[in-house]
């Protein structure tokens, strides 16, 4: 008997004791701070819904892109406008070159240069720059009479295109007629295998261009060679003075060169060349 009280007794107090380990007290709970804000949620702007065309429209997306550079009035001279300057950019060092007095006026000044015994004082862009806007003085004349009668009613509409190509063909040809040689016009007219023509106005520009090349040329060679002739004449005499002293170890360029630019500065050498090559076309 007092075995099995015993025994009941352990067992009571085996199981308090699994209880209280079983039991888990609760910790403090931290209290949250007042001063923290709670987290917003970005608000995102509502973008423009597209409405989708019905199938079978005429908006629905066929997959093709369209470019319109008309005007929305229905007036399209803007657009010419821009088809003709893209052409003419593309094409503006060619007809520089073939159509206007820009050959002439480059080779002049290089010649020049050359006469002077400097090989890159100007540069090559001060003298092509100075060139191009001679010879846009030259050709005003000529582009103005382009303009007015060619290019501003084509623009209007009251002519068609073909219209305007001959009529701005015109100045251009009178142009070239009256600085073209016979000689050069006749040797190109024979390798054309054509005849002598009745009138200016038979010639075409295939024969015309390259005969107006040839004339710019022979003008500007013409005029290259008297201006190397007083500074030949220095080259000559210094030349001559320096074997003279028996200093012939010591270039003569070296020693011309100051007296050439001296006498080119006094003469006023840039203009006079200028004048020279403006009354040529005068």
């Amino acid at each position: 008997m007092r075995a099995l009280v015993v025994a009941v007794a352990l067992a009571a107090a085996t199981v308090v004791g699994l209880g209280a380990l079983l039991t888990v007290t609760p910790g403090p709970v931290a209290a949250q701070s007042p001063d923290v804000p709670e987290p917003q949620i970005p608000e995102f702007p509502d973008f423009p819904v597209v409405p989708t065309p019905e199938p079978g429209t005429a908006d629905e997306d066929d997959g093709l892109i369209t470019i319109d550079i008309g005007n929305p009035d229905g007036n399209n001279s803007q657009s010419v406008i821009l088809i003709v300057g893209l052409a003419v950019l593309s094409l503006a060092p060619s007809l520089i070159l073939m159509l206007t007095s820009f050959t002439r006026i480059i080779i002049v000044f290089s010649l020049t240069r050359n006469a002077l015994g400097l090989q890159g004082i100007p540069p090559n862009q001060v003298l092509i720059g100075l060139a191009l806007f001679l010879s846009l003085f030259v050709m005003a004349p000529t582009l103005d009479t382009l303009n007015t009668e060619a290019l501003q009613p084509y623009l209007d509409g009251t002519i068609t295109q073909a219209e305007a190509i001959e009529r701005g063909r015109e100045p251009v040809r009178e142009f070239m007629l009256a600085h073209t040689g016979a000689d050069e016009l006749e040797v190109m007219l024979e390798a054309a295998g054509q005849g002598r023509p009745e009138t200016v106005d038979d010639v075409g520009f295939t024969v015309l261009v390259p005969a107006f090349l040839l004339s710019e040329l022979k003008t500007a060679f013409i005029i290259g060679f008297v201006i190397f002739i007083p500074f030949l004449i220095i080259d000559i005499v210094v030349a001559a003075s320096l074997m003279a002293l028996g200093m012939m170890m010591l270039p003569p360029a070296f020693i011309s060169l100051p007296f050439k630019l001296l006498l080119f500065i006094m003469v006023g050498g840039w203009s006079l060349v200028v004048e020279t090559l403006l009354a040529t076309y005068a």
